[in-house]
């Protein structure tokens, strides 16, 4: 009996060491916040338009990057999707992972959320490069994508967000707090005046 038990346990052993191989923070280079649930991880995987993998709407070229780009790892065949680039400014990643569209990619990086609060953990990308390539591509292209595209605001005193042109029409339109303008009077007088 115990020689069945044996013979059992190094069946299941040998069972879960695909598994256990899967530890994607071993190589990791990349730079931990501190934050809630975070693990390092890298990993090989394809970009692909998430519309695309999760509903079948498949814009050619990934919506020629207006759509949000996901990761399918190639290890277990997981949407992985990167909700934040390497900046400290918690901008998204499609502006990093538009250039790899379609392309079989390693990217490094950390995995955030609590298993118990947050079951889906999501992924802040910080260095992406082609399978094969030799060098990363530090993912933090968001802000000068973003000067690109608005010249006059970005050569203004202060931050993106407040010089937006995007940003400011949607204020101007609904309000600071998106409840109307008259809802953002109630709300100063109350409790600035």
């Amino acid at each position: 009996m115990s020689a069945m038990r044996m013979i059992a346990g190094l069946f299941a052993a040998a069972l879960a060491l695909p598994a256990a191989a899967q530890d994607f923070s071993a190589v990791s280079e990349a730079k931990e916040w501190g934050l809630l649930g975070e693990e390092k991880a890298r990993f090989e995987a394809k970009v692909v338009d998430l519309l695309c993998e999760l509903a079948g709407d498949c814009p050619a070229d990934c919506g020629a990057g207006r759509r949000q780009l996901g990761l399918l790892r190639a290890a277990d065949g997981a949407l992985i999707v990167p909700m934040k680039n390497g900046q400290p400014l918690f901008t998204g990643a499609a502006t990093d992972l538009f250039p790899y569209c379609g392309k079989d990619v390693e990217v490094d990086g950390v995995l955030v959320g609590d298993e118990e609060q947050t079951p889906a953990k999501f992924y802040m990308v910080q260095m992406v490069r082609e399978v094969g390539a030799a060098e990363w591509a530090r993912a933090n292209l968001w802000t000068k994508d973003w000067e690109a595209r608005n010249p006059g605001p970005a050569a203004e005193k202060g931050p993106w967000f407040r010089k937006d042109p995007r940003v400011n029409a949607k204020i101007a339109e609904s309000g600071w707090l998106g409840l109307g303008l008259e809802a953002d009077e109630a709300f100063l007088k109350e409790y600035f005046q």
